[in-house]
């Protein structure tokens, strides 16, 4: 689904890996709205924020992208946004499969990984 200005929703509460990614995607030529915790995020969607992509860290306070996604999965209106894991878990691709990600990134993320993973799904 192409987006006249692609939104990324970038989970994650380290503010840090929030700032140099959120840096990356928007020099990359996208919109990047942030989010400390799968609750903030959950917020944020119920808001009326529609990104083409959601990138999540898994393990954060008050609302993991675990409890997040599962979630997101559970309401119609935005089970349908693409949903990124990116997690410093060793075996994430195998803890986070039952939340159907389309991708999951090992932290620390590889620049042109991550914008060739949101580019697939946020063409401009």
């Amino acid at each position: 689904m192409a987006h006249a200005h692609p939104t990324v929703l970038l989970v994650d509460d380290h503010a840090d890996s929030r700032d140099a990614l959120s840096h990356l995607l928007r020099d990359a030529g996208y919109a990047v709205a942030e989010a400390s915790n799968g609750r903030v995020a959950l917020d944020t969607l119920h808001a009326g924020l529609r990104p083409c992509i959601i990138v999540s860290d898994l393990i954060m306070p008050e609302m993991s992208g675990f409890e997040f996604r599962q979630e997101q999965l559970r309401d119609a209106a935005l089970a349908h946004i693409p949903f990124v894991v990116y997690s410093a878990i060793t075996d994430a691709p195998r803890s986070a499969a039952h939340l159907k990600p389309t991708a999951a990134l090992r932290k620390p993320v590889e620049a042109a990984e991550l914008v060739e993973c949101v580019r697939t799904h946020c063409l401009k």
